[in-house]
C-alpha cells in the first residue's frame, strides 16, 4: 500500500561513517590525540558532527571551542566526503528492483545539502533519486514532517502513499508525524539512546535484503 519508497542516508543507504569517524580522527590529531576506533564513534555516525564531537571529544555546542572544531570537521569532511563511503551490502540490489517496479525513490537527511549533493553524486544516485531533501531544504529538520512532506511533494506522492526508511528514532518519528509508513533499518548506526524495537516502526528491518519482503517487491 505505497507508491514511493524514502531513504535516510547515514546509515541507512550508505555507511559514511569510515569518513566521518577518519574526520573526527584528524581534529584529534591535529590537537595531539590518539585516533579513536571507529567502532566506539559508529552509533554516534547519525548525530553528525555533534554527537561525533560528543562521543569523540566530550564537546557539547555550549563548550567555547565547539564551533571551532565543528568547523575544522566539517572542512576535513567537505575534502573527502566519499573516501571510504559506499552503500551498505545489498542496498544496490534493492534499489535496482525498487526501480524495477516503476516505484520512484528519494532521499531524505539531517545533512546539510553542501554535503548531501556532492555525496549522492558520488554514490551514483544523483540521476537515480526522484528527490534529494537535505537537512536545510525545508525550515526544520527531522523529526519535524516537514522534510517528508517537501519529498513527497516533489514526487507527485501523498505522503500517506509513502514508506520512510530509517536508522534512527528520529526518522520514525517524522515518518509518524508525516502519516508516512515506518520502517527502522537495524544494520544503522542507531544512536546510544532508545532501543530500535521500542521505537514504534512498522517493522524493524536486520539487513538491506530483507527491505524487499517487508516492501512486497
Amino acid at each position: 500500500m505505497f507508491d514511493a519508497i524514502l531513504f535516510d542516508l547515514d546509515g541507512t543507504l550508505a555507511d559514511t561513517a569510515p569518513d566521518l569517524g577518519r574526520c573526527l580522527n584528524l581534529v584529534r590529531a591535529e590537537l595531539g590525540l590518539a585516533p579513536m576506533e571507529l567502532g566506539q564513534l559508529r552509533p554516534h555516525t547519525s548525530s553528525g558532527v555533534r554527537g561525533l564531537l560528543g562521543a569523540g571529544m566530550d564537546l557539547r555546542p555550549d563548550h567555547p571551542e565547539y564551533r571551532k572544531l565543528a568547523d575544522r570537521f566539517l572542512e576535513h569532511y567537505a575534502a573527502g566526503l566519499c573516501v571510504h563511503s559506499m552503500p551498505f551490502e545489498g542496498m544496490e540490489a534493492v534499489l535496482a528492483q525498487i526501480e524495477a517496479r516503476g516505484l520512484p525513490w528519494g532521499v531524505v537527511t539531517n545533512k546539510a545539502a553542501r554535503f548531501t549533493t556532492p555525496l549522492v553524486a558520488a554514490l551514483g544516485w544523483q540521476q537515480r533519486a526522484a528527490c534529494v531533501v537535505s537537512g536545510d531544504t525545508t525550515p526544520h529538520a527531522k523529526p519535524h514532517p516537514a522534510p517528508l512532506f517537501h519529498a513527497a511533494q516533489a514526487m507527485g506522492v501523498a505522503a500517506a502513499r509513502c514508506v520512510y526508511v530509517g536508522d534512527d528514532l528520529r526518522d520514525i518519528q517524522a515518518a509518524r508525524a508525516a502519516g508516512m509508513g515506518a520502517l527502522a533499518a537495524a544494520w544503522g548506526y542507531l544512536g546510544a539512546g532508545q532501543p530500535i524495537h521500542e521505537w514504534g516502526a512498522d517493522a524493524v528491518i536486520e539487513h538491506p535484503a530483507a527491505l524487499l519482503a517487508a516492501l512486497g517487491l
